[in-house]
């Protein structure tokens, strides 16, 4: 079988949805089939058997990690008429998505959508929050148009039914729990910025950018320094705030991007991880960092809420409830040595394996799951208000 992939971003980016596309295009080249990926970058990709085309883009303004595919319904639709997919995979809600989307509905290819990011959900941290509605009635007219739109927690699931937008399948994620381990430990890598084998190592992981909340990241950080002046804190991740972060707490490490094999050490030589994040679809960090047998702090919502049990495997706080989460952040730190709690953790997410979900992909991809008829309501009736 032929598949279409088309996303904006794709390694050597650097992000969570940029990994989770890789794995599954190599899974689906793994079992046969030919893959091509449309994106905006080249030379990152692992497996050679995935074909990787790459368009025109421009950096996303305020944000150089984040680039925007420049293309056209045109040039899709040539590709799709060369490739003969038998379905695509629409990553992306950017010009570029919406380009792929007019070209496989011209063409009568079977396509499906994925929403990886809560991009909506950022515009108040970028001081444009009066533009969500109209975010929202771009998204209700963009994913109404496909056979179906996977999200990776029933949490979006519902977030999305609420949008009016109605073909919605959970596909879930998985974890690399051999390259995520807690064998990765490196001395020498501790020893870089000051930790002993007595000195408890805080990591956060991820973009470092305003939608990630990161005041109460480095409320949690100033918290565990003053409780243990000796513990170290670390970022791990590029992002706009970097900068001024940075220079502004000298005492916290910027380790910046990091890829699979050095982000690995980085997990595994920490011993708490601090997500404070509001705004994650998933949040493959968590699993990643209980892979790695850390102890992990972050909100009950989407993959913390499915994967953590409160004081065994970690600990949750309410969502957004920021109070209770620093008073988890001192918990944490006094468990920080506990192998009991961290050996629950990685034992936790052990058998989150990727298989049945490339599995799930490719039927969902064929269409072999439930059919479910394409979306054929005018543009004008996708942008009206929904209705509960």
């Amino acid at each position: 079988m032929n598949f279409m992939l088309i996303t904006d971003t794709f390694p050597p980016l650097i992000n969570g949805v940029s990994r989770t596309l890789q794995i599954l295009a190599a899974g689906l080249a793994n079992a046969g089939h030919r893959v091509e990926v449309v994106t905006t970058v080249d030379g990152g990709c692992q497996n050679p058997a995935v074909q990787v085309t790459t368009v025109p883009s421009i950096p996303l303004p305020g944000y150089q990690g984040i680039r925007l595919g420049l293309t056209t319904s045109g040039f899709m639709k040539r590709r799709m008429k060369a490739m003969k997919p038998d379905g695509v995979y629409v990553a992306v809600e950017s010009l570029m998505g919406a380009a792929a989307v007019n070209a496989a509905r011209k063409l009568g290819i079977r396509f499906v959508t994925g929403f990886h990011t809560n991009f909506h959900s950022y515009m108040s941290d970028y001081r444009v929050g009066m533009l969500s509605s109209v975010a929202e009635r771009y998204l209700r007219w963009f994913h109404s148009r496909a056979a179906r739109t996977l999200v990776p927690s029933s949490t979006v699931a519902e977030n999305l039914r609420q949008m009016g937008i109605r073909r919605i399948n959970v596909m879930g994620r998985g974890v690399d729990s051999a390259l995520f381990h807690p064998s990765k430990r490196n001395h020498e890598l501790r020893a870089s910025i000051g930790a002993t084998d007595q000195t408890p190592v805080a990591l956060y992981a991820g973009r470092v950018a305003a939608e990630k909340n990161l005041e109460l990241a480095i409320s949690s950080f100033l918290s565990i320094r003053r409780t243990n002046p000796a513990a170290r804190c670390v970022f791990a991740g590029d992002g706009p705030r970097v900068p001024e972060l940075s220079a502004k707490y000298p005492e916290f490490h910027f380790v910046g991007a990091c890829g699979d094999d050095l982000l690995s050490r980085w997990y595994a030589s920490a011993d708490v991880f601090v997500f404070p994040s509001l705004t994650e679809t998933y949040g493959n960090v968590v699993a990643e960092a209980m892979a790695s047998g850390l102890v992990v702090v972050a909100f009950a919502y989407a993959a913390a809420q499915k994967l953590i049990r409160h004081h065994e495997t970690g600990f949750l706080a309410p969502f957004g409830d920021q109070e209770t989460f620093l008073c988890h952040v001192t918990s944490a730190l006094n468990h920080w040595h506990n192998q009991e709690m961290r050996g629950a953790a990685r034992h936790a997410v052990e058998p989150l394996g990727w298989q049945e979900i490339i599995l799930q992909f490719e039927r969902e991809l064929l269409g072999d799951l439930e059919s479910v008829p394409f979306g054929k309501e005018s543009l004008q009736s996708q942008l009206a208000p929904a209705h509960a």
